[in-house]
């Protein structure tokens, strides 16, 4: 199991800027696919971003793209979420969550759904005022 603390959250005006932090530690997550997911009040958690274990693979919602830059440092065990043109629909708890350990033959896959996602951080909240 790995364990997962998310940072960086706060309270921003729309078109601002905030950067999510994701520390983990515990076993070794440097083959784990890496994910973030967000829940707004009243609405199912939903998928934001992914990375895979290797760095060299991403993807995202399409709500996001464009937006948000998602990053990893298997070396420090962190991974970064850059939030950029913040719209008030953005606010949500946010969450970084890790995939169990994959294969080499998986180090560029990404995952989308909350199901792939073995570990979860407990989230750090994210307003954006309009």
């Amino acid at each position: 199991q790995v364990q997962l603390v998310e940072s960086g959250g706060g309270v921003v005006q729309a078109g601002g800027s905030l950067r999510l932090s994701c520390a983990a530690s515990g076993r070794t997550f440097s083959r784990s696919g890496m994910g973030w997911f967000r829940q707004a009040p009243g609405k199912e958690r939903e998928f934001v971003a992914a990375i895979s274990w290797s760095g060299d693979s991403t993807e995202y919602a399409d709500s996001v793209k464009d937006r948000f830059t998602i990053s990893r440092d298997n070396a420090k065990n962190t991974v970064n979420l850059e939030m950029n043109s913040l719209k008030p629909e953005d606010t949500a708890v946010y969450y970084c969550a890790a995939t169990t350990q994959r294969a080499y033959y998986f180090r560029s896959f990404t995952y989308s759904r909350l199901n792939e996602y073995a570990d979860w951080g407990q989230g750090t909240q994210v307003t954006v005022s309009s």
